[in-house]
């Protein structure tokens, strides 16, 4: 199965009181990148996360986003911090005496001094929070790679018809290297008899010239690599997988037989089909760079 690299999956599940919701979602990207964005108090489970997330991702860039909901509240206590507040205590004293002040210390003062008071957040549940969230994480995971491997079959499907296309292109330059090869021939021939004025003309010398001529301007090693470059890029995609590092490197490989196809070029029509096959190879490499 080919997968893309673009895609979208959330869940949400609630259990005694307490509901995490989790998002997934991803665009292209040469490595595997996670960008987290979860509660605070949650931090400690950002290990967890992404050792599930790597069962099911190989490649892209990722944006999780993990909420939490508790309809009890959450649960505070006050604790009252006695040192602090006598040292407090120990330094207004110390104050007043060194620079005669009044001593206007008084509970409510004392309590309002910072962390004298303060509310502390009990302690969660790990194991029950954990034991929630890898339910809600995995079934995100599998809607996540559902929407992955349903573009990935568009996306397969469309790389399926421009292999054909370029398939096609291949057989036309390679049906037209003959035809080249037989017209510059009857030029030669033409050409020879007129500055010889219809003398008698040499068929080995012609032929001499036409093999010069021919190795020129032959692309047989060219198209055969690339028809095997077709037939590779097919079994990739039967195969499936996380394929698309192979797939953009066998697509760069086509782009260089295209291009020296292009550089050999003699002939108008032979131009054009190398153009339309360049082209084809672009379309083929920038769908590549969609699958994982």
């Amino acid at each position: 199965m080919i997968r893309s690299m673009t895609g979208f999956g959330r869940a949400e599940q609630q259990e005694k009181g307490k509901k995490i919701t989790i998002e997934i979602k991803s665009v292209n990207h040469r490595y595997l990148d996670f960008n987290m964005k979860l509660p605070k108090k949650f931090s400690f489970f950002e290990s967890e996360i992404r050792g599930i997330l790597k069962e099911y991702i190989q490649r892209g860039k990722v944006d999780v986003f993990v909420s939490y909901e508790d309809e009890a509240g959450s649960q505070e206590t006050l604790s009252y911090h006695s040192k602090l507040a006598a040292q407090y205590v120990k330094y207004l004293q110390q104050l007043r005496e060194e620079f005669s002040l009044t001593d206007d210390v008084t509970v409510s003062k004392l309590a309002a001094m910072p962390e004298v008071f303060t509310l502390e957040e009990e302690p969660v549940d790990e194991e029950e929070i954990w034991s929630l969230m890898e339910q809600v994480l995995r079934e995100a995971c599998g809607r996540f790679s559902a929407s992955r491997e349903r573009e990935g079959e568009r996306l397969r499907s469309d790389l399926l018809e421009k292999l054909s296309h370029m398939r096609g292109y291949v057989e036309r330059i390679e049906e037209r290297s003959p035809e080249i090869l037989e017209e510059y021939k009857e030029k030669l021939r033409q050409k020879t008899r007129e500055l010889l004025e219809n003398a008698q003309l040499e068929e080995s010398r012609l032929a001499a010239e036409v093999i010069l001529f021919a190795d020129k301007i032959c692309t047989d090693e060219e198209t055969v690599r690339l028809k095997s470059h077709v037939d590779g890029m097919l079994q990739e995609l039967e195969k499936g997988g996380p394929v698309g590092r192979k797939l953009d490197f066998i697509a760069q490989e086509m782009n260089r037989e295209a291009n020296t196809i292009l550089s050999k070029a003699n002939d108008l029509t032979v131009s054009n089909v190398g153009i339309d096959l360049k082209t084809e190879i672009e379309k083929i490499r920038e769908q590549i760079q969609n699958i994982e």
